[in-house]
């Protein structure tokens, strides 16, 4: 992980500190010193539409195009994100103001759109898209100004500013579509302090663009590519008429400011969060319920777990005439070996391996290395650590296999190996196919699909296979008690403790302790927001942990004093409960939050919810699943048994 160690080399890592917005981030690359009329270069990203969720290149429209195209080499978070990094014909230079200039390089003949490229260029702005480009790797912003809900006096005086990531590539007004064809760019820069005889430095510390449309009546341009902008008031703007050709100019003004922010603070703009509030009022919420459930369960389960073996443990004669009752009946099949023991071990090796990936790409975000400003890094760590962690989850599965008297450890890795991720992979391949078809960039490249197989088979497996070789080999788990040859008879359940009951109760308590959180991981996945606030983010997952533990603990206890012994696979099933309210909570996003009308977007939204889901049911099963099994061999061992 090159961009890790770069990052370590480059600075010293500071811990992200829960303030609010102040929040630290370590910057993502060193800083780009400019002279006076240096060239600071505009490239573009990518067009995005929250209600299309499909990613196109900046050149699919009929935009001006440099002399020679170049792409910039991405790395593979940026590539799966549909990130297609290219030059653009703006000619910027360090503190040089630019009234207005004409972009393709033949001012008196105008751009002409064939109709194609008109119906194109309507049919991009009727889907909302936004143009997103970058200065120094900083993206454009669109500044919006409102006024808030405070008093009548204070209004005057005060604007709210939130900044809109890109700019919209046009607008409608009733049926007609105007085309943003002017852009006014704004860049503040930061004066470096240098010495008395050394030419004075500057720093790029904000990019802002205003959209405007104008007619290309009232663009007046020379000769030399100079143009005027009409009055703000006696414009009109510039339609796009999908049925004929049009003639357009693309034009563009560059103002620098003087700003007092520094360069490693630069990103802040970019991901002020109006609601920390809202993190607090929400970490500090499920702190008191997840307390306070801890104290109700330790005071339940250890008092009632006392007594009972307090009980079972006399050894009056008074023992031999009372009947046994609870969960020591079955101690003689309580670890009787589940059904399908190889898929139960790969699925909760796949948990650990997901656990661990999760674990350290928040801890390693939480301190910074991972921030905005490093493309795509988030990404390409997440998928090289589920790789590397295979070796822990390969472990605990063999381990957990042989424990549950398996025998075929070699069919077993190749399981925990291919059964989680083939199925990721079968359901990216076939809406990749969806995506393909559209044309848009987000669709994954061929040799890229190929790299990322090489990486699974030639990475993921064989690790997978050495971690399993050598849980396989380790002595089993250790079970307190013997296991009956043969099974005892279980009684007849009452209704609330069947399977889907379990799962609704169960998924409860986890779920209210991270659905805000919930809200705006959401929102940067599918609205273009920036997610940034990883220390949240790490406190929300030690509370998932401790909450998934104890109500894991709850359920196998109630199910054991019922008298029945079929705990593995259901404390699987039952833990994961809350990925049950992650589904219903996703469908009230798509229905309330999000404007996806067509087919293929709303089948890329619940194809990566399903992944989303399944991910999340396989990590809550996994620590709940080890945290009841903790649980059980603790008070069977304390427990005397002939």
């Amino acid at each position: 992980l090159s961009f890790l160690q770069e990052r370590l080399r480059c600075v010293l890592v500071s811990l992200l500190l829960l303030h609010g917005t102040d929040s630290f981030y370590v910057p993502g690359v060193a800083p780009i010193n400019f002279h006076h009329n240096d060239p600071v270069e505009i490239k573009a990203v990518k067009l995005t539409s929250s209600r299309t969720q499909l990613p196109y290149e900046y050149y699919s429209l009929p935009f001006c195009q440099p002399t020679k195209i170049t792409y910039k080499a991405e790395n593979l978070g940026e590539v799966l994100r549909g990130d297609r990094i290219v030059n653009t014909p703006f000619q910027v230079s360090m503190n040089m103001e630019k009234k207005c200039e004409v972009l393709c390089n033949f001012p008196n003949k105008p751009v002409t759109l064939t109709v194609e490229q008109s119906k194109l260029i309507a049919e991009r702005i009727r889907e909302d898209y936004y143009v997103h480009l970058i200065a120094d790797n900083l993206p454009v912003a669109t500044r919006l100004e409102f006024y808030s809900n405070r008093e009548e006096e204070e209004k005057k005086k005060e604007k709210d500013v939130q900044f809109e990531h890109g700019y919209r590539l046009g607008f409608m007004d009733g049926n007609k579509f105007y085309l943003h064809n002017h852009l006014s760019f704004i860049l503040y820069y930061h004066r470096e302090d240098v010495e008395e005889n050394q030419e004075p430095t500057y720093r790029v510390v904000r990019f802002e663009v205003i959209p405007q449309s104008i007619k290309l009546e009232d663009l007046k341009a020379d000769e030399k590519s100079m143009c005027t902008l009409p009055e703000a008031t006696g414009s009109a703007p510039q339609e796009i008429d999908p049925s004929k050709e049009n003639q357009l100019l693309f034009t563009y003004s560059v103002h620098w400011e003087e700003s007092d922010i520094k360069w490693a603070s630069r990103w802040d703009t970019y991901l002020t969060m109006s609601d920390v509030q809202i993190h607090w009022f929400s970490i500090i919420n499920s702190v008191v319920v997840v307390f306070f459930l801890s104290g109700i369960l330790s005071m339940i389960i250890i008092r009632t777990l006392r007594k009972d073996i307090a009980n079972y443990n006399k050894e009056d004669d008074i023992e031999d005439t009372m009947e046994e009752s609870g969960w020591k009946l079955v101690h003689g099949d309580v670890f009787r070996p589940p059904q399908y023991p190889m898929i139960l071990s790969s699925l909760l090796g796949s948990g650990i391996q997901l656990f661990c990936m999760i674990l350290i790409v928040i801890f390693v975000a939480m301190l910074g290395m991972l921030s905005p400003s490093s493309r795509g890094a988030l990404m390409t760590t997440a998928c090289f650590l589920f790789m590397f962690m295979g070796v822990f989850g390969g472990f605990f599965a063999g381990r957990l296999y042989r424990t549950l008297k398996g025998h075929r450890w070699k069919k077993g890795a190749f399981c925990t190996a291919t059964l989680y991720p083939g199925v990721v992979f079968g359901i990216c391949f076939v809406l990749n196919c969806f995506i393909w078809g559209k044309h848009s960039s987000g669709a994954v490249p061929f040799p890229t699909m190929v790299a990322l197989l090489c990486m699974w088979f030639g990475i993921s497996l064989p690790l997978v296979y050495l971690g399993y070789y050598f849980g396989f080999r380790k002595q089993p788990y250790d079970n307190p008690v013997r296991t009956n040859q043969i099974p005892r008879q279980i009684p007849e359940q009452r209704w609330y403790m069947n399977k889907f009951v379990g799962i609704l109760m169960a998924g409860i308590l986890p779920f209210g302790a991270m659905f805000i959180e919930l809200f705006f991981i959401f929102s940067a996945i599918w609205e273009n927001q920036f997610y940034y606030l990883f220390g949240f983010l790490f406190l929300v997952f030690i509370i998932l942990v401790v909450s998934c533990s104890q109500i894991s603990i709850v359920m196998v206890y109630f199910q054991l004093c019922a008298e029945d012994y079929r705990w593995w696979w259901r404390t699987f099933l039952v833990s994961g409960g809350s990925a049950f309210y992650v589904l219903i909570y996703a469908i009230f996003y798509f229905v309330n939050k999000l404007d996806i009308v067509e087919f293929i977007p709303s089948l890329l939204y619940f194809g990566y919810t399903a992944l989303m889901v399944l991910s999340f049911w396989l990590l809550t099963g996994t620590i709940g699943f080890y945290a009841a099994y903790m649980f059980v061999r603790k008070i069977y061992a304390a427990v005397k048994i002939d």
